[in-house]
């Protein structure tokens, strides 16, 4: 595949979201993961950034989930020092948003020609979910997957509704995660 065309996108793997105020322990646990993934991909990364200001309370996500998080200059809006390190280390472009998916994103993709799309980070459910669905309406053609080993949603719960949900609109799901057994179940396809 052209590595020219293929991208890893980095979704939210921000301090907030791993132990912070929305952190959980599956957050924690997939940093390893990702900062592996980030460094052996052959392609370009690129990185989205929740980015809110002082006025978080006043917008419509600060109504519905009034959990102030990712607010610009708070050590919570910033990434932990090792994925930062792995990120500016492939002199990624990171794209901050104000709510779950990155319309500049999306465009940038397209405009890149884009063939295959990786997608990875937190949460499942609200960033991840809303950037994957994004990708695929905008590179209807391009190959969308997400590596389950590389993301975690609010709840385990969560996370695995929104790997049916993507799935369901044709992103591929590869990677492996754990039933309620504690049997791995691989995803290819």
């Amino acid at each position: 595949m052209d590595s020219d065309r293929t991208f890893l996108v980095v979704v939210d793997m921000q301090n907030d979201f791993i132990d912070g105020p929305l952190g959980t322990p599956e957050a924690a646990a997939i940093v390893p993961r990702v900062i592996d993934r980030i460094g052996s991909f052959e392609g370009t990364v690129v990185c989205t950034l929740d980015t809110h200001g002082d006025d978080y309370h006043e917008t419509r996500e600060g109504r519905m989930l009034p959990v102030p998080h990712c607010i610009r200059g708070t050590p919570g809006w910033l990434m932990p020092d090792p994925v930062e390190a792995a990120l500016t280390a492939r002199g990624v472009l990171c794209f901050e948003k104000p709510t779950f998916g990155s319309v500049d994103l999306a465009e940038f993709l397209r405009e890149s020609g884009a063939v295959s799309v990786g997608v990875i980070g937190l949460c499942t459910d609200i960033c991840v979910v809303s950037n994957a669905l994004m990708i695929r309406a905008f590179l209807p053609d391009a190959d969308v997957w997400v590596d389950v080993s590389c993301c975690a949603g609010s709840t385990p719960e969560m996370h695995s509704s929104a790997l049916e949900t993507m799935r369901s609109c044709q992103v591929r799901i590869i990677g492996n995660e754990r039933c309620r057994s504690g049997r791995p179940i691989f995803f290819i396809g």
